[in-house]
Order: structure tokens, then C-alpha cells, then sequence
């Protein structure tokens, strides 16, 4: 508590978001919202709009995630999406494990709330040694407490914003293993370094406990100068060009796409903005690849379960940017000729005869299939939260 409230980023006795408006040049505008809230939820929770928020078939998972970690990745940098936001990086021999959600649902109840989409490729204990779990902020969706448990058995450190060391605490993890950090602090873990780096969200696992611990996107940087950002959860802002600038470019973002809406479009980013903050971090550097993360495993908003996807495709041949589309499992190396770019989802993307025969996303709008009650209010802060 001493080191929160003597945080530059905490007044009034709650964290404060980054400071500024998005530049005037965005790609996408922002629409209004429409319609009550209420006419927004019955549209949610409609028979169609349901259907479309999840795939048709099973997600197809890549067969063979533990056999392939098993070997050191060739170019020194390897990189699986896990699902959902969790990434295990591995950077110069070092094994990152970013915000880990092995859990069947992203709820503090086991019978109700949002439930996975596709199982995990492997089980936790299955993925080897990792040397440190980073945790962006304190939501459901990425700090699973079954998880949690779970990597509290091995020799794993922590290293997470400043306030979210004391649910780990609770949990069973020692604060000798814990890495408390507030934005633009860093740690060192073995050979590798990692950053605290600003980031537009909120917290809260409780309807009494929000904004009483930081939320943050993280830098890790290996000895060679390998390097990768994870955003978590975040709006689009500015301070994405400043991070860039300050520890990129990088060869890796995992940059969050899904769970937008028009009625929160401060604290998610649509593909294009995640897109438009790639390239912020990436300044004049045209290397590097997007990892879209935060999509096809809860379905968190209105908008159909593949679209991100879809939208991650579009705004990097916009932008004259590389995205790497792995199905969950599947490892790949940033800086090989060997990125995956195959759109697997849609082979199990339409549902009742609304296929996608050329690929097209549902709507022309990634924010126009409208928004509920639920939403990050209901997928991200018990109560009713995620």
C-alpha cells in the first residue's frame, strides 16, 4: 500500500488511466452508441446473435504444441498462443508465460459465466519449465485462480502490476516469488528483462474493489535483443508511439483485438486500432509481427466469435503490416520465413446456412452488432465480471 499511494499514477485513492486524447488521424472513428441499453441487450441475447458468437464445428487446435516446445526454438525466439491472452514466450532460453487462463470458464463462479470456446492445446503441467507468469491486470480472463494454483507448485516467479501480488498471496504464492511493478519499472529475471508499460483499462475482481490495483502491458527483452510486448487489455492511446520509442522496435506484439464495443470503446481496441498500435511500437521500423491475441475462446461481446480474426486480416493488408494467425498451440518463430497466415477459422466460422464463402466478416463495422449489459462490465468485474 506504501508503494501504491506513492505511485504517480494513483490519486484520489484509485489508479488513473493515461492521460491524452488518440490523434486526430485515427483510422477507424468512433461511433455513438444507439438505441437503450436494454434494446441492446435483448439484440445480445437473440437466438442469431448468440450463434454467431461462437464457432459451428470444433476450433481446430494444432496437434502436436508439446512435442514441438520439446525441441529449443532455431532463431533463439519462439512464440505460442495458448488462447484467449495467454502466451508462452520463449526468448533466449527463458520461458515467459503470460497472463495463463487454463480455466474452463473466466467467472468466479464454476457453474455460470463466460465458458471456452475450444479446450487448452496441453495441460499446464505439460508445458515444461517456465521461469517467470506475467500478469497484465486482475480480470477473470487473465488471472485465473485455478491457474494460479497450479504454477504456484513449481519454481515460477510473478511478475505483475503494483496491487495484484496480493491476490497471489492469498492463493498460495510466496512474496519472495512475486515481482511487484508499476509502469515503466522493470525486473530482472535471469537473462531476461522485463518492463511495466502503460496501458488504458480498469481492474477489479469485485463490485468494491475497482481500481484499487494497476493494470499494465509488459516489454521482455532477452539477452540478444530478442523482443516482444504484450498489451493485455487496453484502449487505443497515444502512449503506444511512446513505448515504441522507448524500448522497441520489437520482434514480436501480441496485441489484443476482440471484446470490443462502441458502448466501451476505451478500454478494448478493435483489429484496426490493435493494428494501428502495432505499428505505433514498431515506430519506422516495417519488421515485426502482430500476434492478435484476446479472441476465440470467451466470447466477451456482441460481435461474432471470428471477427477479430477477420478484421486482424483486413487492417494488415490496409496497413502494409504482417500478422501471424496460429491456430491455438501452434508455435511459430517471429523472426523465421515460417509465420502461419492461414485464416483457420473460417472452416468453422458460419453457422445456419451464414457462411462466409469468400472469408468476409459479418458486419461492416466491427462495432455495429451492438452491445449489452454484460460486456466487460459482466466479463471483467465480479459480480457480474470476468
Amino acid at each position: 500500500m506504501e508503494r501504491i499511494r506513492r505511485s504517480p499514477h494513483f490519486a484520489d485513492g484509485v489508479f488513473r488511466n493515461p492521460e491524452g486524447p488518440p490523434p486526430a488521424d485515427r483510422e477507424e472513428p468512433r461511433p455513438a452508441p444507439t438505441g437503450s441499453r436494454t434494446e441492446l441487450a435483448k439484440t445480445f441475447f437473440t437466438k442469431e446473435a448468440r450463434e454467431r458468437r461462437r464457432p459451428a464445428a470444433a476450433v481446430p487446435l494444432h496437434p502436436t504444441t508439446a512435442e514441438d516446445l520439446a525441441r529449443p526454438p532455431a532463431t533463439g525466439l519462439r512464440v505460442t498462443w495458448m488462447g484467449h491472452s495467454s502466451v508462452l514466450a520463449e526468448i533466449d532460453g527463458g520461458r515467459v508465460l503470460f497472463d495463463p487462463v487454463w480455466g474452463r470458464r473466466c467467472s468466479p463462479f464454476t457453474f455460470a459465466g463466460p465458458k471456452r470456446l475450444h479446450p487448452v492445446p496441453l495441460p499446464v503441467a505439460s508445458l515444461g519449465r517456465v521461469d517467470v507468469v506475467v500478469i497484465s491486470h486482475d480480470h477473470y480472463d487473465h488471472l485465473d485462480l485455478p491457474t494460479i494454483r497450479a504454477l504456484a507448485s513449481t519454481d515460477a516467479l510473478f511478475a505483475v502490476p503494483l496491487g495484484v501480488g496480493a491476490h497471489l498471496e492469498r492463493w498460495g504464492v510466496s512474496e519472495s516469488r512475486i515481482r511487484e511493478l508499476d509502469w515503466t519499472e522493470s525486473t530482472q529475471v535471469g537473462e531476461l528483462r522485463l518492463t511495466a508499460t502503460p496501458a488504458r483499462h480498469f481492474c477489479g475482481r469485485g463490485l468494491r474493489n475497482r481500481q484499487h490495483t494497476l493494470w499494465a502491458s509488459w516489454v521482455a527483452e532477452g539477452p540478444s535483443g530478442h523482443r516482444v510486448f504484450h498489451s493485455g487489455d487496453t484502449g487505443y492511446f497515444p502512449g503506444f508511439r511512446e513505448i515504441g520509442a522507448a524500448h522497441g522496435p520489437f520482434d514480436a506484439t501480441m496485441i489484443q483485438v476482440g471484446a470490443y464495443s462502441e458502448h466501451w470503446p476505451d478500454i478494448h481496441m478493435t483489429p484496426a486500432e490493435g493494428m494501428r498500435a502495432h505499428l505505433d511500437l514498431q515506430g519506422t521500423a516495417s519488421a515485426g509481427v502482430m500476434l492478435p491475441i484476446h479472441w476465440a475462446t470467451f466470447s466477451l461481446a456482441p460481435h461474432p466469435w471470428d471477427e477479430p480474426g477477420e478484421g486482424t486480416v483486413e487492417a494488415a493488408a490496409r496497413m502494409g503490416a504482417r500478422a501471424a494467425l496460429p491456430r491455438p498451440g501452434e508455435p511459430f518463430e517471429p523472426t523465421s520465413d515460417e509465420v502461419p497466415t492461414t485464416p483457420w477459422w473460417r472452416a468453422v466460422a458460419s453457422r445456419r446456412g451464414e457462411g462466409r464463402p469468400d472469408g468476409s466478416p459479418t458486419t461492416a463495422d466491427p462495432r455495429s452488432a451492438g452491445t449489452s449489459t454484460s460486456g466487460p462490465d459482466a466479463a471483467e468485474a465480479a459480480p457480474t465480471s470476468s
